[in-house]
């Protein structure tokens, strides 16, 4: 999976613990180290997860189907959450494969 480069200025320790990881073996280079130290701080925050899912809806970067899927709730806990922060839902913003998977879901 490509992704985009970005930096961060971090202290000299944690740098050398980053650095460490890979020596080690845990992890085959510093960018795999890193993602799934993001993926860990996300998975253990929920509030965060609903903080950035609220503010990429309001900047209307995601649709609301993906907010769900970001924030980890369903979509009436979802509305809520953004009817709550002020964030005015958009009609017309899942993509139709939300739809479709959705209107799976509920048969289930």
């Amino acid at each position: 999976m490509a992704g985009k480069t970005i930096s961060f200025t971090a202290p000299e320790l944690l740098k050398m613990e980053i650095e460490a990881s890979s020596e080690i073996g845990y992890y085959d280079n510093k960018s795999e180290f890193l993602r799934d130290a993001t993926r860990t701080l996300l998975a253990a925050r929920k509030d965060l997860r609903i903080a950035i899912a609220c503010e990429l809806y309001k900047k209307e970067k995601i649709s609301l189907g993906r907010a769900v899927e970001i924030a980890d709730v369903n979509y009436e806990e979802m509305k809520k959450i953004l009817a709550e922060r002020d964030i005015k839902i958009k009609s017309g913003s899942e993509t139709v494969e939300e739809i479709k998977k959705r209107a799976k879901n509920i048969g289930a």
